[in-house]
């Protein structure tokens, strides 16, 4: 498997002599990338090919920093991980000309230094043949990165990377499952300070931030390799019809990605959307409690099976770029003091709910 690790950084209106454009609230001003791939033990490396001399991608020479055979090959006791190249391109601002203070102090970058850099079709293009025609999964630091590239790459009309929610490896949750509670979302120097990775560049740029990604991606690979197959989803693109929504099963829970709806109203009353199921046993269950809503954000249901116990689900509504929605929905098992925690939701939920309306019927009632 190859793994295209990216990070990129954007820039976004100052609020006061520039104004937010809606199609393209963050324009990308760098990407960073560096390739890895797995070789067998006793498979003589290749050395890295297409841009995996050390050189940049964009062929602006090397990208600085340490291509040590230390860093390029890490052992897991089946395999190697090799860094096969790296790739690293400044873009040109075409919409947003001034830097935004925030982004300005974090990055270390000045619009003189972005004037230098390609225009974004070019820059990206240039990216993606750099991937290559072998099968990669993209990977990142966080969930942000492919939603702004996919969004950038519609603002300037180009073929989108899918038609459909894309496979991807959020590394940030990956590090969570496989060295801590895999709940938690910690910072990348936390992570890099945790695993006692050496610090050689500095953070806060787009090829720094994508190499020290990847040095954490290859130790979970050699350490931790079972972790990988918690894939996350951008869902820029939703699905297009029932017949391609997505359906996932992981190790201790299920993911349902919906296709678009007209309304949150139409959504919920989807019969795939209420439904509750066991993802063991594919069997339709009989809520304990009905789909509810404990804070406004999403809602929840509790379903029992008779083999394997309580179930809890949880439904999110998500806006599409299209103005839609459309619905993720994870499945799993939880324990019964968990079941009864739940239960104890509900009730306090329907409590506020009563003395909401109480409240609001009492006002309409003194009212002249």
């Amino acid at each position: 498997m190859n793994y295209v690790v990216l990070d990129l950084e954007w820039n976004q209106a100052n609020g006061i002599t520039e104004h937010e454009v809606p199609a393209i609230p963050f324009e990308i001003i760098e990407i960073g990338a560096v390739k890895l791939h797995t070789v067998p033990c006793g498979q003589p490396a290749d050395g890295g090919s297409s841009a995996g001399d050390g050189k940049s991608g964009s062929g602006g020479g090397p990208v600085k920093g340490r291509d040590t055979e230390k860093d390029r090959r890490v052992g897991s006791g089946a395999f190697l991980i090799e860094r096969a190249g790296e790739f690293n391109q400044l873009i040109r601002p075409s919409v947003y000309h001034e830097m935004n203070q925030a982004t300005g102090r974090l990055i270390h970058l000045r619009m003189k230094e972005l004037k230098k850099g390609r225009p974004f079709p070019e820059a990206a293009e240039a990216f993606f043949a750099w991937c290559g025609e072998e099968d990669y999964r993209f990977c990142s630091w966080g969930s942000a990165d492919l939603t702004e590239l996919q969004r950038n790459m519609e603002y300037y009309h180009m073929e989108p990377l899918a038609d459909g929610p894309l496979a991807y490896l959020d590394v940030q949750k990956l590090f969570s499952i496989a060295y801590e509670d895999g709940k938690s979302r910690k910072s990348l120097e936390y992570a890099v300070d945790f695993l006692e990775l050496e610090k050689d560049i500095p953070f806060h740029r787009a090829f720094a931030d994508a190499h020290y990604t990847a040095k954490i991606l290859a130790r979970i690979l050699a350490e931790r390799p079972a972790a990988l197959r918690n894939l996350s989803y951008d869902v820029f693109h939703p699905p297009k019809d029932r017949k391609s929504e997505l359906k996932v099963q992981f190790d201790n829970y299920a993911k349902y990605i919906s296709r678009e709806f007209d309304t949150r109203e139409e959504a919920l009353a989807d019969r795939e959307v209420a439904s509750s199921k066991c993802y063991l046993c594919r069997r339709n269950l009989r809520k304990k409690i009905r789909w509810f809503s404990p804070g406004g954000k999403h809602y929840v249901c509790l379903a029992y099976c008779e083999k394997h116990g309580y179930l809890k689900g949880k439904i999110r509504i998500r806006k599409s770029p299209a103005g839609k929605v459309y619905v993720v929905k994870t499945t799993k098992l939880i324990s019964d003091q968990d079941a009864e925690a739940l239960k104890a939701r509900r009730e306090h939920a329907s409590d506020v709910h009563r003395k909401r309306v109480q409240r609001k019927s009492r006002g309409t009632k003194e009212r002249p």
